[in-house]
Order: C-alpha cells, then sequence, then structure tokens
C-alpha cells in the first residue's frame, strides 16, 4: 500500500512517474468509489484541484470537516481511518499535526495522501516541478530561487529538486531559513539567490495560523519580489503558491506579467493530484 506524506516518500523514479501521469489521460480508475477529503484547514486550490481530480478518475470526492469527525476525541484515530476506508479507496488530509497523517498510515487500512501538514506540503512541490519542466522545458539543471521563510511549501520544493537534479537556493531573514537546503545554497541576501536562475518562486509572508506582526512584516520587507530583482535574472519565470498579496511577497506587475506562471502553476495542482493519486494506486 502506498502513502504520500512527504516528498521523502518517494524516489526519483517515483516523482517521473507521477509527473508522467499527470500529462497522460485520466483513466477511470475509482470508478464508483470514493476519495475522503478531510479539510483541518481551508483552501480553494486544494480542494477545488482533489475534487476535480477524483472526478476527472470517475471517483466521488468526499469533504469532510474536523468537526463530522471529531477524530482522537470523539473517536479514536484508528477507529476513523478504519472506518473512512470501509467507503473511500484514498484518505486525504489536509492537517496541521503531521503526526495525525503518520498515525493513520499506521493502520494501513488505505491510501493516506497528505494535502498540506505543518513540515510538508508534496502536492505543491509536484505541481511546482510539472509547471517548472513546462515552461523551462526540463527538470536537470535547472535553477530555482525561493524567496521567503523556510516553510513547508520551500521545504518540500528543496527536496523534489534534490530527486530530479534541479538547483535549489533560498533567500530568508536570519532565523527563518530552511535547515535542509544544500551547503551554499542559503543566503539573507535575496540578490544573491537570483543570480542565474530559471526560477524565483515566493509565498506569502504569514501563513495560515502563524502569527501575524508588524515586526515581521518589517523583517521580511527586503524579500518582497519586485521588479528590481526579476531584473538580476532577466529571463527567470516567476511562481507562486497561492494565495498572494500583491504589494507584500510580490507586486502586481510580476505576478501578473508575462513572465509569471502562477496560473499554469494552479492548474497543476489538478493535474499533479490525479498523477499522485493514480501513483498510489498502482501495485508495486
Amino acid at each position: 500500500m502506498r502513502h504520500l506524506l512527504s516528498i521523502r516518500d518517494l524516489t526519483t523514479a517515483d516523482v517521473e512517474r507521477i509527473l508522467a501521469l499527470s500529462e497522460e489521460p485520466a483513466p477511470r480508475v475509482l470508478q464508483d468509489k470514493g476519495v475522503a477529503l478531510y479539510f483541518e484547514k481551508p483552501s480553494s486550490r486544494t480542494r477545488n484541484s482533489m475534487e476535480m481530480a477524483t472526478a476527472q478518475l470517475g471517483g466521488h470526492p468526499v469533504y469532510i470537516q474536523p468537526a463530522e469527525l471529531g477524530i482522537g476525541t470523539r473517536e479514536s484515530v484508528a477507529d476513523v481511518t478504519h472506518t473512512l476506508a470501509c467507503y473511500h479507496a484514498i484518505i486525504a488530509g489536509r492537517v496541521f499535526d503531521h503526526g495525525l497523517l503518520e498515525e493513520m498510515t499506521r493502520v494501513n487500512a488505505a491510501p493516506i495522501l497528505n494535502m498540506l501538514s505543518a513540515t510538508d506540503h508534496p502536492l505543491q512541490a509536484l505541481a511546482d516541478l510539472l509547471t517548472v519542466k513546462q515552461v523551462i522545458g526540463r527538470l536537470e539543471g535547472v535553477r530555482i530561487a525561493f524567496i521567503g521563510e523556510g516553510n513547508n511549501v520551500s521545504r518540500s520544493l528543496a527536496e523534489a529538486c534534490a530527486l530530479v537534479g534541479a538547483e535549489f537556493a533560498i533567500a530568508s531573514p536570519e532565523g527563518f531559513g530552511l535547515g535542509n537546503a544544500p551547503d551554499g545554497r542559503q543566503f539573507s541576501d535575496p540578490a544573491e539567490a537570483v543570480e542565474g536562475t530559471d526560477i524565483i518562486y515566493t509565498d506569502v509572508w504569514v501563513s495560515m495560523g502563524d502569527e501575524d506582526s508588524e515586526e515581521r512584516r518589517a523583517l521580511f520587507e527586503p524579500y518582497k519580489v519586485n521588479e528590481a530583482l526579476m531584473a538580476l535574472s532577466p529571463n527567470a519565470r516567476f511562481l507562486h503558491c497561492l494565495p498572494a498579496h500583491r504589494g507584500e511577497e510580490v507586486t502586481a506587475p510580476v505576478i501578473d506579467g508575462p513572465l509569471s506562471a502562477v496560473w499554469r502553476q494552479a492548474e497543476n495542482r489538478m493535474h499533479t493530484a490525479r498523477g499522485a493519486m493514480l501513483w498510489m494506486l498502482e501495485q508495486d
């Protein structure tokens, strides 16, 4: 049984297989089957992409909120997992605590898919890779610069880049970097990170559930992706996992400009969700 909780669950061959499946016609492997979509955090892209990917595979998505399950309170994690597995071919969770997903995998009643946790966002990283492959034409040797916090998005992307031979760099304020960035590829100066890069990527300064403060915004202000930063690598394409706050982490001329690929990236969330589920259902 295949679970997908993080990029660390994948090999290079697995990533290549998922990306290939993402661009193939959708087989109806989920005909008359359900996919449980458990959401502790709301999301427009994750819900819509997962529901449509499930429908394209012939399945029926069921959106579930925490109050409906009482997982860990009204009923144990194991019992909830066993129950959902009675109805669904895949159980997907968008959760705060990554450990909840790990506990569900130990039940081994159905494949578990991470739609986002505090530490990992594998579906976003897969969509990012597919987008880079489409707009640059390759993955190996591509240079990607992430400007902002070392969070679940940047961590998963860094791990995905390592699997496919892409170069990953991150520029963050002191104390907000990424512990697993390759040696020499973690910067405090955004200009150093973007030099000679193919992709410039950013995310919101304040993620869902994080503390919002004026001090935090002031700290990240030098990390705004604007026209001057993009000009340091004039052929670089721009990516953002969305939602975006124009005027904060990115300026409108950048995200809405001709070098932005954010809408292709958003659409690819659906395609790679489909590819990931197909990979999970394949027999080893």
